[in-house]
């Protein structure tokens, strides 16, 4: 073989791993590729990748829990990296024999872990290391509440109260958060799945603040005004003490290197209402 013919082929070798061809199937995978300077790489992602704005201008292969099989082969990628509850979807790849890895984005343990996964899986180690060093040093500097106290994290915002109130429940980040700031989690049910919430089990939970994540790009229809009246007319502690707030960041549902952010923003609530 021909030095000629080695290096050309070196040089194939080299563009196959500097273009790995992801696809990304949920929004925190994307943020996290882009934090680790592989965004040129992305060659497509779901719904609801809006961050950074260069992921808006990629094609989207469908939504985050049902993507389109047929569009992410038609992209030909080298890489599809997705979330567990993308399992059936990874697997199906498979037999296509696509290079497939899953993130378990759950925790913020898992959130480290997943992080520092990718980053070794796309040859981006040390892009991994320094988003996960500035996650831990966060961790470190938190502060606590001045007082303990029981905390309910809420999902939307909502004028009708009587069913259907989604809740952080167990072994999820969001409770790592409220303990992390010093404080428990007033869901106590030992029931790790998604929570439902009534009005009367939210009377009975009683928490001592409730936290209310909002979007208003998702909710744009939602009265405000009306839907914190409505959480206010709950006799809960929270209510009592005027210790019931909303709190609107892009971020906040986002499992990335940007827990960071979010871990800042609600320990900050938790302490500043005290």
């Amino acid at each position: 073989m021909s030095i000629k013919t080695i290096l050309l082929i070196s040089f194939f070798i080299l563009n196959l791993w500097a273009n790995e061809r992801i696809v990304s199937l949920s929004p925190s995978i994307t943020e996290i590729i882009y934090g680790l300077g592989a965004g040129n790489e992305l060659v497509a992602t779901s719904s609801y990748s809006l961050y950074p704005k260069a992921a808006q201008k990629l094609p989207v292969i469908g939504g985050y829990e049902k993507p389109n099989l047929e569009k992410i082969l038609s992209f030909n990628p080298g890489l599809v990296v997705g979330q567990t509850f993308n399992q059936n979807t990874l697997n199906k790849l498979k037999h296509f024999h696509i290079r497939t890895l899953t993130l378990n984005l759950k925790t913020l343990q898992n959130i480290q872990n997943s992080i520092l996964l990718l980053g070794r899986t796309i040859h981006k180690e040390k892009e991994a290391d320094k988003l996960v060093t500035q996650i831990k040093q966060t961790i470190q500097n938190v502060k606590k509440a001045k007082h303990p106290h029981s905390v309910m994290i809420v999902y939307g915002l909502r004028e009708d109260l009587r069913n259907n109130i989604y809740i952080a429940g167990h072994n999820i980040f969001f409770e790592d958060i409220i303990k992390l700031c010093g404080n428990t989690n007033a869901y106590t049910n030992t029931n790790t799945q998604q929570p439902v919430l009534s009005y009367e089990n939210v009377i009975a939970l009683n928490p001592d603040q409730i936290i209310i994540l909002h979007s208003h790009a998702t909710e744009p229809n939602v009265d405000v005004k009306k839907a914190l009246q409505s959480w206010k007319s709950i006799p809960t502690n929270a209510a009592k003490n005027d210790k019931i707030s909303i709190v609107d960041e892009d971020y906040l549902h986002i499992p990335s290197q940007r827990v960071a952010l979010t871990i800042k923003r609600l320990c900050k609530e938790m302490y500043d209402k005290h």
